[in-house]
C-alpha cells in the first residue's frame, strides 16, 4: 500500500533494518499522534519504496538519508 506524509518532519516513525543489517528495512516504532501514525502505518510494516526510489539494497543511513532530504512530503510505498 502507498502512504503520503504531508508536511514538513517528523514523519513520526523509526526505521530498523537495511541491506547493512541483511534485513529490509521497517518501521520499528511510531510516535502516539505521530504522522505516520495518522496514516494508519503499521509496526513491522516493510518499506519497498521512498519517493519512488526502491529500498532493495539500501543501507540503513542511506534510507535514513533519503528520508531526510524529504521536505515538502514524504511518499512511500509499504507492505504489511
Amino acid at each position: 500500500y502507498s502512504v503520503s506524509l504531508v508536511g514538513p518532519a517528523p514523519w513520526g516513525f523509526r526505521l530498523q533494518g537495511g541491506k547493512d543489517f541483511n534485513m529490509p528495512l521497517a518501521i520499528s516504532r511510531l510516535n502516539d499522534g505521530g504522522k505516520a501514525a495518522q496514516a494508519h502505518v503499521g509496526i513491522g510494516d516493510v518499506v519497498l519504496t521512498i519517493d519512488g526510489i526502491s529500498t532493495d539494497g539500501m543501507t540503513h543511513l542511506e534510507a535514513q538519508n533519503k528520508i531526510k532530504a524529504c521536505t515538502g512530503n514524504l511518499n512511500m510505498t509499504l507492505q504489511r
